[in-house]
Protein backbone atom coordinates (compact mmCIF):
# COMPACT_ATOMS: atom_id res chain seq x y z
CA UNK A 1 0.00 0.00 0.00
CA UNK A 2 2.82 2.16 0.71
CA UNK A 3 4.56 1.18 -2.35
CA UNK A 4 1.18 2.26 -4.35
CA UNK A 5 0.46 5.45 -2.54
CA UNK A 6 4.58 6.40 -3.11
CA UNK A 7 3.98 5.86 -6.89
CA UNK A 8 0.93 7.42 -7.12
CA UNK A 9 2.68 10.90 -5.95
CA UNK A 10 5.74 10.46 -7.74
CA UNK A 11 3.10 10.42 -10.96
CA UNK A 12 1.17 13.09 -9.58
CA UNK A 13 4.58 15.55 -8.95
CA UNK A 14 5.44 14.79 -12.44
CA UNK A 15 2.24 15.81 -14.08
CA UNK A 16 2.38 18.85 -11.95
CA UNK A 17 5.66 19.85 -13.25
CA UNK A 18 4.94 19.29 -16.51
CA UNK A 19 1.93 22.06 -16.32
CA UNK A 20 4.47 24.43 -14.47
CA UNK A 21 4.20 27.93 -16.31
CA UNK A 22 6.84 29.49 -18.17
CA UNK A 23 8.15 32.60 -18.64
CA UNK A 24 9.37 35.01 -21.07
CA UNK A 25 10.66 38.18 -21.32
CA UNK A 26 8.86 40.35 -23.70
CA UNK A 27 9.37 43.85 -25.60
CA UNK A 28 8.23 46.70 -22.92
CA UNK A 29 6.85 48.12 -25.88
CA UNK A 30 5.22 45.90 -27.45
CA UNK A 31 1.05 45.85 -28.03
CA UNK A 32 -0.40 44.31 -25.43
CA UNK A 33 -4.34 42.78 -26.12
CA UNK A 34 -4.68 40.76 -23.22
CA UNK A 35 -8.40 42.97 -22.03
CA UNK A 36 -9.92 46.17 -22.19
CA UNK A 37 -8.48 47.15 -18.94
CA UNK A 38 -6.05 49.87 -19.05
CA UNK A 39 -2.38 48.48 -19.58
CA UNK A 40 0.94 49.23 -20.62
CA UNK A 41 0.31 50.40 -24.27
CA UNK A 42 -2.16 52.77 -23.14
CA UNK A 43 0.13 54.42 -20.87
CA UNK A 44 2.58 54.50 -23.70
CA UNK A 45 0.37 56.12 -26.01
CA UNK A 46 -0.40 58.53 -23.44
CA UNK A 47 2.77 59.65 -22.70
CA UNK A 48 3.81 60.09 -26.25
CA UNK A 49 0.72 61.85 -27.27
CA UNK A 50 0.87 64.55 -24.23
CA UNK A 51 4.30 65.17 -24.69
CA UNK A 52 4.74 65.19 -28.39
CA UNK A 53 1.77 67.73 -28.09
CA UNK A 54 2.80 70.19 -25.72
CA UNK A 55 6.48 70.46 -27.28
CA UNK A 56 5.33 71.56 -30.68
CA UNK A 57 2.22 74.21 -29.21
CA UNK A 58 4.07 77.15 -29.94
CA UNK A 59 3.83 79.52 -27.34
CA UNK A 60 5.46 76.57 -25.43
CA UNK A 61 8.07 76.39 -28.28
CA UNK A 62 8.50 80.31 -27.54
CA UNK A 63 8.35 79.71 -23.65
CA UNK A 64 11.16 77.16 -23.71
CA UNK A 65 13.85 78.32 -26.63
CA UNK A 66 15.41 80.55 -24.59
CA UNK A 67 14.83 79.04 -20.97
CA UNK A 68 13.79 75.99 -18.93
CA UNK A 69 10.48 76.58 -16.66
CA UNK A 70 9.80 75.01 -13.58
CA UNK A 71 7.10 72.48 -13.02
CA UNK A 72 5.34 70.67 -10.72
CA UNK A 73 3.23 67.61 -11.34
CA UNK A 74 0.06 67.56 -9.38
CA UNK A 75 -2.18 63.97 -8.95
CA UNK A 76 -3.81 62.78 -11.89
CA UNK A 77 -7.46 62.42 -10.97
CA UNK A 78 -8.77 58.84 -11.82
CA UNK A 79 -12.35 59.07 -12.43
CA UNK A 80 -12.67 55.92 -14.14
CA UNK A 81 -14.16 52.46 -12.27
CA UNK A 82 -10.89 50.87 -13.10
CA UNK A 83 -8.10 51.10 -9.97
CA UNK A 84 -5.13 52.72 -12.51
CA UNK A 85 -1.84 54.05 -11.98
CA UNK A 86 -2.01 57.62 -12.52
CA UNK A 87 1.43 58.55 -11.17
CA UNK A 88 3.52 55.97 -13.42
CA UNK A 89 1.17 58.21 -16.31
CA UNK A 90 2.60 61.60 -14.93
CA UNK A 91 6.00 59.62 -14.34
CA UNK A 92 6.51 58.51 -17.52
CA UNK A 93 5.44 62.10 -19.17
CA UNK A 94 7.35 63.91 -16.83
CA UNK A 95 10.45 61.96 -17.84
CA UNK A 96 9.94 62.42 -21.46
CA UNK A 97 9.44 66.28 -20.91
CA UNK A 98 12.39 66.43 -18.69
CA UNK A 99 14.64 64.34 -20.91
CA UNK A 100 12.64 66.68 -23.67
CA UNK A 101 15.76 69.44 -22.17
CA UNK A 102 12.73 72.20 -22.13
CA UNK A 103 12.05 72.01 -18.92
CA UNK A 104 12.95 71.46 -14.99
CA UNK A 105 10.53 69.41 -12.31
CA UNK A 106 10.29 69.91 -8.67
CA UNK A 107 9.04 66.78 -6.65
CA UNK A 108 6.90 67.32 -4.48
CA UNK A 109 6.26 63.98 -3.15
CA UNK A 110 9.56 64.16 -1.56
CA UNK A 111 9.59 67.63 -0.09
CA UNK A 112 8.75 65.93 3.72
CA UNK A 113 12.32 63.70 3.34
CA UNK A 114 13.92 66.88 1.68
CA UNK A 115 13.27 68.97 4.71
CA UNK A 116 14.01 66.49 7.25
CA UNK A 117 17.53 66.05 5.16
CA UNK A 118 17.91 69.97 5.20
CA UNK A 119 17.33 69.90 8.88
CA UNK A 120 19.91 67.31 9.50
CA UNK A 121 22.22 69.23 8.22
CA UNK A 122 21.27 72.51 10.04
CA UNK A 123 20.86 71.11 13.46
CA UNK A 124 22.58 67.83 14.07
CA UNK A 125 25.96 69.06 14.41
CA UNK A 126 27.00 66.68 12.44
CA UNK A 127 27.14 68.12 9.18
CA UNK A 128 30.01 70.69 8.71
CA UNK A 129 28.55 74.14 8.09
CA UNK A 130 30.47 75.00 5.54
CA UNK A 131 29.29 72.27 3.48
CA UNK A 132 25.39 72.16 4.44
CA UNK A 133 22.86 72.64 2.11
CA UNK A 134 21.48 76.45 2.63
CA UNK A 135 17.40 76.28 3.80
CA UNK A 136 15.76 78.65 1.61
CA UNK A 137 17.42 78.42 -1.22
CA UNK A 138 15.42 76.60 -3.44
CA UNK A 139 13.26 77.50 -6.66
CA UNK A 140 9.68 77.53 -6.97
CA UNK A 141 7.90 76.04 -9.52
CA UNK A 142 6.76 78.45 -12.68
CA UNK A 143 3.96 75.58 -13.92
CA UNK A 144 1.02 73.44 -12.57
CA UNK A 145 0.65 70.21 -14.72
CA UNK A 146 -2.51 68.31 -13.80
CA UNK A 147 -5.53 66.50 -15.40
CA UNK A 148 -7.64 63.96 -14.85
CA UNK A 149 -8.58 60.35 -16.68
CA UNK A 150 -12.17 59.05 -17.14
CA UNK A 151 -13.95 55.97 -18.78
CA UNK A 152 -17.18 55.36 -20.49
CA UNK A 153 -17.90 51.73 -20.63
CA UNK A 154 -20.90 49.88 -22.72
CA UNK A 155 -21.88 46.31 -23.12
CA UNK A 156 -24.24 43.93 -23.87
CA UNK A 157 -23.87 40.16 -24.19
CA UNK A 158 -21.44 39.81 -26.68
CA UNK A 159 -19.57 43.08 -26.75
CA UNK A 160 -18.07 45.23 -24.12
CA UNK A 161 -16.74 48.46 -25.12
CA UNK A 162 -14.17 50.92 -22.84
CA UNK A 163 -13.72 54.55 -23.93
CA UNK A 164 -10.98 56.19 -22.04
CA UNK A 165 -10.52 59.90 -22.28
CA UNK A 166 -7.05 61.36 -20.87
CA UNK A 167 -6.39 65.35 -20.32
CA UNK A 168 -3.53 67.06 -19.38
CA UNK A 169 -3.11 70.75 -18.61
CA UNK A 170 -0.45 73.41 -17.99
CA UNK A 171 -1.12 76.20 -15.41
CA UNK A 172 0.74 79.39 -15.03
CA UNK A 173 0.99 79.52 -11.10
CA UNK A 174 1.39 83.53 -10.73
CA UNK A 175 -1.40 84.45 -13.17
CA UNK A 176 -3.69 81.60 -13.25
CA UNK A 177 -3.30 81.19 -17.06
CA UNK A 178 -4.11 77.82 -18.56
CA UNK A 179 -0.77 77.73 -20.87
CA UNK A 180 -1.75 74.43 -22.44
CA UNK A 181 -4.34 71.84 -22.48
CA UNK A 182 -3.64 68.21 -24.34
CA UNK A 183 -6.08 65.22 -24.89
CA UNK A 184 -5.61 61.72 -25.69
CA UNK A 185 -8.61 59.40 -26.17
CA UNK A 186 -8.60 55.59 -26.65
CA UNK A 187 -11.17 53.10 -27.58
CA UNK A 188 -11.14 49.57 -26.72
CA UNK A 189 -13.39 46.40 -27.51
CA UNK A 190 -14.12 43.16 -26.73
CA UNK A 191 -15.75 40.60 -28.62
CA UNK A 192 -16.44 37.60 -26.80
CA UNK A 193 -16.97 33.98 -29.23
CA UNK A 194 -19.72 32.02 -29.25
CA UNK A 195 -18.36 29.74 -26.23
CA UNK A 196 -18.92 32.75 -24.33
CA UNK A 197 -15.02 32.84 -23.86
Amino acid sequence: MVRLLTIVLVAAMTVLAGCAAKVDYGDATARETVNTDFGSTDLQMIAAKMVDDMLVFPPIVQMTSQRRPVVFVDRIKNKTTEHIDTESITDTIQSKLLNSGKFRFVDMTVVDRVKEQLDYQADSGLVDPTQAVLMGKQIGAEFMLYGNMSSIVKRDSSTKDVYYKFTLKLMNLQTGILEWSGEKEIRKTRNNTFLGL
